[in-house]
């Protein structure tokens, strides 16, 4: 097959097509070798930021010196964004050899445990040293469950999403989170909730401490803060990214391997991840953020609050999130806002019907692409593009090319 066939195929498998077990994944990893057994794994999961901090984990171990891989999801960019090494996508040529060879297990799988298998043959074949591993949905039954050899399972803030899978209350999410513990340390963020912790509790867990935390700069250009005596910095926007590279900095501690606090420091200031409060350009001010859920939208209304009003956005988002709770949040600290619909995406909210619900909160027009949504903010000083990572993905390059 060739590359885009790939793609094709994979896509076509689809994430809900054969019910929730770990039983095919591990049949297909046994007759591949069982290549999970051949890198030590740092597992991530949670509601947000698991993204993020799998991107800055991987970059403290490749900094040191380790041949580590990255597995995430979803893509923003370009699908191979999912499976690097080193930083490094897998190339097009690679993603067909290891699909093929997946392919040839007759083994019958969900799209996500597809690419999961495809990934842990690529990793171990490359003869990697740490694979630092995001769970897709859930943990429990996620086919990164599978994983063996861990040496630190992170659990990042959890709240509500995906409830129509992973149950419709915080304690039943975490739960189903928590199911990628095993014997190893559990970190974990020290802003979850009660209801949270109330799961979470029944571990031992390692918590990075507020009480020992300078926040010295949060602006535009990142962060700046001191925690336990040492000055970091980082290139990720937002100050929720301060706790984030909190359990960073605590997993690479506890992890069982020594590395020093300068390279630690260096990986986060060094941290590139798409459609997380990316800014595309500074004028006009274009911010990308994957933001969909309500810890996301609270996350960047944080951040909207410094701009006192003086933003508009363009937001599309799927039907099945908490659309209400999301511009409910952000809302409020944006003065004019156009509705558009996700493309190719049954899945989205119509632009006229979340323009219907925008208008509660403030001025809305619809536009019936992105480039009418972009024409219309083309005179506007600070737009910011959220509701979606979907979206995020698709528009990201018509915004990076815009001219002032």
């Amino acid at each position: 097959m060739k590359y885009f066939e790939i793609l094709n195929y994979i896509h076509a498998l689809g994430n809900f097509s054969l019910p929730p077990t770990l039983d095919r994944i591990k049949t297909v990893l046994k007759m591949l070798g069982n290549p999970q057994d051949r890198f030590k794994a740092v597992h991530i999961a949670g509601t947000n930021g698991k993204g993020t901090v799998s991107a800055m984990t991987s970059k403290v171990f490749e900094n040191a010196g380790y041949k580590t891989a990255l597995f995430i999801s979803p893509f923003v960019v370009d699908f191979r964004e999912r499976i690097q090494i080193n930083g490094q996508f897998i190339t097009e040529e690679e993603l067909v050899f290891y699909a093929q060879r997946v392919i040839d297990t007759g083994i019958k799988l969900t799209e996500f445990e597809f690419i999961t298998a495809t990934a842990f043959l690529y990793f171990s074949e490359n003869k990697c040293e740490i694979a630092v591993i995001e769970t897709g949905l859930g943990g429990r039954l996620d086919a990164t469950n599978s994983l063996t050899n861990v040496i630190s399972s992170v659990i990042t803030k959890i709240g509500l999403d995906h409830t129509a899978v992973l149950g419709d209350t915080i304690e039943q999410i975490t739960t189903e989170k928590c199911g990628i513990i095993k014997n190893a340390p559990v970190i974990t963020s020290f802003s979850q909730t009660d209801n949270a912790m109330s799961v979470l509790g029944e571990y031992n867990l390692i918590i990075p401490q507020k009480s020992q935390l300078e926040i010295l700069k949060s602006d535009i250009t990142g962060n700046t803060y001191i925690y336990k005596g040492v000055k970091y910095q980082t290139s990720l926007i937002g100050e929720h990214q301060i706790e984030n590279s909190l359990i960073v900095i605590e997993t690479v501690k506890n992890c069982g391997i020594d590395i020093a606090d300068e390279i630690v420091q260096k990986a986060l200031s060094e941290t590139y991840f798409p459609a997380r409060l990316e800014v595309i350009s500074q004028k006009p001010l274009v911010v990308l953020d994957g933001a969909h859920n309500p810890d996301g939208a609270e996350a960047l209304a944080e951040f909207l609050k410094q701009y006192n009003g003086k933003v508009s956005a363009i937001i599309g988002m799927m039907k099945d999130k908490d659309v209400d709770t999301v511009l409910k949040t952000t809302l409020p600290y944006i003065y004019k806002a156009v509705a558009v619909r996700v493309e190719n995406m049954p899945r989205s909210i119509t632009a006229t019907e979340l323009c219907d619900k925008i208008s509660k909160y403030t001025n809305c027009q619809v536009a019936e692409s992105y480039d009418k949504a972009l024409d219309i903010l083309k005179t506007e000083e600070a737009i910011f593009v959220f509701g979606s990572l979907y979206l995020a993905s698709q528009i990201r390059d018509k915004l990076k090319n815009l001219k002032p």
